[in-house]
């Protein structure tokens, strides 16, 4: 298993950090991977799903709110590439997982991406998550952005 953390740098992520998320869902689409999104709440989901609309006029990426009913099949599961999960949703995990929650993904899973704030005083319980996910031998990176 392989955990990702993203630190957010440039001045184009500090000011919306959910652009990030719709860079990392379009390479993940383009590269044939559905993710799972693991929002912090509905608010955010919905902010999230608004920029995948919008955040890139010629990207197209396949996404929806877990739970919607638009995309779901019998299992609740949309089909989507992109399934937004925002916490009162319990949706299946998918091999890669985009995780903005406040804790360490738990489950049977490939990868997980972790987005690391700008802010230093954010940074703190990621350095944590970073400790407890190589405390469960994950492979871990680290990427400026």
């Amino acid at each position: 298993m392989r955990a990702d953390f993203y630190l957010i740098a440039k001045p184009r992520f500090r000011d919306e950090p959910l652009l990030l998320v719709c860079e990392l869902a379009k390479k993940a689409c383009a590269a044939g991977q559905p993710m799972l999104v693991l929002a912090r709440d509905m608010a955010q989901a919905e902010r999230l799903d608004d920029l995948l609309w919008s955040f890139e006029p010629d990207a197209y990426i396949p996404h929806e709110i877990a739970g919607t009913g638009f995309d779901d099949g019998e299992d609740g599961d949309g089909e989507a590439d992109v399934l937004i999960a925002p916490p009162e949703i319990d949706a299946p995990l998918r091999p890669l997982l985009l995780n903005l929650r406040d804790a360490p993904v738990d489950g049977a899973f490939q990868r997980v991406l972790e987005v690391v704030p700008a802010d230093p005083s954010a940074r703190e319980p990621l350095r944590e998550r970073w400790k407890q996910y190589k405390a469960r031998g994950f492979t871990l990176n680290k990427y400026d952005m």
